[in-house]
């Protein structure tokens, strides 16, 4: 075999020796190859160089990039293209490959670098550190113009062999630089005593790094010291907790911490939150419950349960004596309501007393006995009778407008016996017979409607069809504003009567009837006692919805009696009005005359009959609002005054109250029709009726009334009070008039009947009235002295008039009665 090698060798170095006698060109040689390649007689892959006249092979490459590394340790893949020859891609492929095959070295961005290298360069970096005791990752990166965390992966395996130092934050440090900052981390936590964030400590140190090492220095970042910090917590040194990795608790501030609770809570029996967290504890419940487990947390507070056996004896005894306590003043001053109401819920005694009734809670922390609670009620609703319902006369209760409403069609049904008109079973008024022989004719010009209220407030007219002008339809616009009125008038009878007894009348009774709260030593007794008086007041509301009830229910009858006797007198009193009005007519050409009749029948039949319907409108207002009526005088024989007119108007319902204004209004006036109107709105709005004078209740009323004159004219012996009957009677026969004159009028009276008497009676009648005017004139300028002479004069003129009556009597009577 070896012959055989060395023959080979022989062969070869005689053809390189021998001169060609054929020279090929290098297209030649580079055809030659491809077709050696082709016929796979080369057969492993040839690289062409940048140049085009070598070749070069894959191992060759990779043989050349190893040396590079050997000589250099860091080897630029282009600097490599340049040197060699060849492309950057297969020198980038092939460098691929050397470095997958020798762990020690790497490729980073386009360099291959070697171990060696990096053991060379720590080395420098390790000089330079002991010179400068720090240096920033950062400026070492860009010196080698590598990334920083290339320089931290390197120099992290030669910590402590090749570099004599540590790495933290992106620094460099010398054991001795570390020494020196551990001693001022050590120093300046044992110097805490109080909980603290550790950032604002490592500012701190930075700041004195700073100004140790002048504008030269690095900045030391606070990962740095919270490092060291860490490492001698963990070694001992510094002692005490750390949480979130910043907020650090000495051991000495949670050993006085602790001290100071387990004092004031055994001293005290109770300790506050605010307390706790003043001394650095966040979460009081999960503090104290671990070392207190009897305790009882409360709202602002942890309490003993010694605290709760107290305030429990104090609540047994208010309960035994029927009296009452507040709790936030048996508990400590920065116990809250909340805290007393969770700790009376807490005391045995309370939680039976409130089983059993015995007691009563009220604005959390105020407890009230149940005899106390039911003593003060009852004197309160004593106090209840005093209310006045004077200024609630709009206030009908529920059940109380429907009794209301029987009432009124009970009054209405009683009604429907008379002649004179029909009442259907809805409460609507037809009027009747006008004219006897004529009982159907016409229809009514209205209908009254009444709402289920039933108040006078709430009627409406409602105009019906009417041979007049009446209109066949009904406005809407009408309607929909009597809704509204009747809306709002039920708002107002709600809020009254949700007001009655007002907030303002029952802390004014509870502050008179318990006057001993400020002679304990309460301040603001109203505090207390405003929510006595939520607790009570619905109560008493509904006693007085109840009490008003009951009033009512035994004030409907005598409200059904009352309108009864009311339309009664109404209906008697008014056709005489009318009758009376009529006469009025014949001195419409006199105006002055007419003024003074006007008045006079206001002053005399109109006020009566104002008098006594204002009398019992203002009974059945009161009776209609539960209050209790005593049995007055008989209403006929009533006399007010303007003043008092005015008050009972005012006291009436809104509508009634209005129209009841206009009637006072009236009878100051001039004018009989004015009142007659007025009046009709008032019984038309209260519910009344009032009868239209007909020819044939005209006809008998007349005959009424001359019979009745006629009796008094004969039975008469005072000749001055028998003149103005003869003249009635005399305008009776003449006009069919019932006229009722003034004296004044008298004189005017007489002369109209001159045209109508003969002269012998016209100078009898002139004559008398005459005489009477000369005897009221003697009677007049009579000054009642013994000396004087007129009484004389009197007596004479007296006897001339009686020597007259016969005469007079005789006109009206005839001379038989005479």
């Amino acid at each position: 075999m070896d012959d055989e090698l060395l023959e080979l060798q022989r062969q070869f170095e005689f053809a390189q020796q021998a001169k060609s006698s054929i020279r090929l060109s290098e297209r030649n040689v580079v055809e030659l190859v491809q077709k050696l390649h082709e016929l796979r007689i080369i057969d492993f892959e040839l690289l062409h160089t940048v140049s085009g006249k070598e070749y070069i092979t894959p191992e060759q490459l990779r043989h050349e990039i190893s040396e590079e590394l050997k000589k250099l340790g860091r080897v630029s893949l282009i600097d490599l293209a340049d040197t060699i020859g060849v492309d950057l891609y297969h020198v980038e492929k092939q460098a691929q490959l050397v470095v997958s095959e020798d762990p020690g070295l790497m490729l980073i961005q386009g360099e291959i670098i070697s171990q060696s290298y990096w053991d060379t360069v720590a080395e420098e970096i390790n000089e330079r550190l002991q010179e400068c005791s720090q240096i920033a990752l950062a400026e070492l990166a860009a010196q080698l113009h590598v990334g920083s965390e290339l320089v931290a992966s390197v120099l992290e395996p030669r910590l402590g062999t090749l570099v004599k130092g540590r790495l933290e934050g992106g620094q460099l440090y010398t054991p001795a630089y570390i020494a020196r900052v551990s001693a001022m981390v050590r120093g300046a936590s044992r110097g805490i005593t109080v909980p603290t964030n550790l950032s604002v400590l490592w500012s701190t140190l930075q700041q004195l790094l700073q100004e140790m090492e002048g504008t030269t220095g690095i900045a030391v970042e606070g990962s740095f010291f919270q490092s060291l910090f860490n490492g001698l917590v963990k070694e001992g040194e510094v002692l005490g907790t750390l949480r979130a990795g910043i907020h650090w608790t000495p051991t000495v501030f949670a050993i006085a911490q602790k001290e100071c609770v387990d004092s004031f809570y055994s001293q005290n029996s109770f300790i506050s939150y605010d307390s706790l967290q003043k001394l650095g504890i966040s979460q009081p419940i999960q503090y104290l419950q671990p070392r207190f487990p009897e305790g009882i947390p409360l709202v602002t507070a942890f309490v003993h349960p010694s605290m709760i056996e107290m305030l429990d004896a104090a609540i047994e005894d208010a309960i035994e004596r029927g009296s009452w306590l507040d709790s936030v003043s048996l508990l400590p001053t920065s116990f809250g309501a909340q805290d007393a109401s969770k700790i009376l819920s807490l005391c045995p005694s309370v939680q039976s007393a409130l089983k059993a009734n015995k007691a009563l809670i009220v604005g959390d922390s105020y407890l009230f006995s149940s005899s106390f609670v039911k003593d003060v009620y009852d004197r309160v609703e004593k106090e209840m009778g005093t209310l006045s319902h004077a200024g609630s006369s709009t206030v009908v209760l529920g059940d109380d407008l429907h009794m209301v409403k029987e009432a009124k069609s009970g009054h209405d049904l009683n009604k429907s016996s008379e002649p004179a008109e029909t009442v259907t079973e809805s409460g609507n008024r037809k009027r009747g017979n006008e004219k006897g022989s004529k009982k159907k004719k016409g229809k009514s010009s209205g209908t009254k409607t009444v709402s289920a209220e039933g108040d006078s407030d709430n009627e409406d007219y409602i105009p019906t069809k009417s041979k007049k002008n009446q209109k066949k339809g009904k406005d809407a616009s009408s309607s929909q504003a009597a809704d509204s009125r009747k809306v709002a008038k039920k708002d107002s009878i709600k809020t009254q009567e949700e007001n009655v007894p007002s907030e303002e009348w029952l802390m004014q009774k509870l502050e008179a009837l318990l006057p001993d709260f400020e002679e304990q030593g309460v301040d603001d007794p109203q505090t207390i006692l405003i929510y006595l008086a939520d607790y009570l007041r619905p109560k008493l509301i509904n006693y007085w919805k109840e009490r008003r009830k009951a009033l009512f229910t035994e004030n409907v009858e005598k409200m059904k009696h009352l309108l009864d006797n009311v339309q009664r007198k109404l209906d008697e009193s008014f056709l005489n009005m009318q009758l009376y009005e009529k006469a009025l007519d014949l001195f419409e050409d006199d105006q002055s005359t007419s003024v003074t009749l006007h008045r006079h029948l206001l002053r005399t039949a109109a006020t009566s009959i104002a008098d006594m319907l204002f009398h019992n409108l203002d009974i059945h207002n009161k009776l209609k609002n539960g209050t209790q009526v005593e049995d007055s005088q008989n209403s006929e024989s009533i006399s007010l005054s303007p003043g008092e007119r005015t008050a009972i108007a005012k006291s009436l319902p809104e509508n009634q109250s209005k129209r009841a204004l206009a009637v006072v209004e009236a009878l100051e006036g001039k004018r009989v029709e004015t009142f007659m109107a007025a009046l009709r709105d008032l019984a038309e709005e209260s519910g009344l009726l009032l009868k239209k004078l007909d020819k044939k209740l005209e006809r008998a009323l007349l005959h009424s009334y001359r019979k009745d004159l006629t009796s008094q004219v004969s039975a008469e012996t005072d000749p001055v009070s028998l003149l103005p009957k003869v003249v009635s009677l005399l305008y009776i026969q003449v006009h069919s008039r019932a006229l009722q004159a003034p004296g004044r009028a008298i004189s005017v009276a007489i002369t109209r009947l001159k045209d109508k008497l003969d002269d012998s009676a016209y100078k009898i009648l002139t004559d008398f009235q005459t005489a009477t005017v000369t005897l009221l004139a003697l009677i007049s300028a009579a000054t009642g002295d013994e000396q004087d002479c007129s009484s004389d004069r009197i007596t004479s003129k007296k006897e001339v008039l009686e020597s007259q009556m016969p005469a007079l009597k005789a006109l009206v009577l005839g001379t038989a009665q005479a």
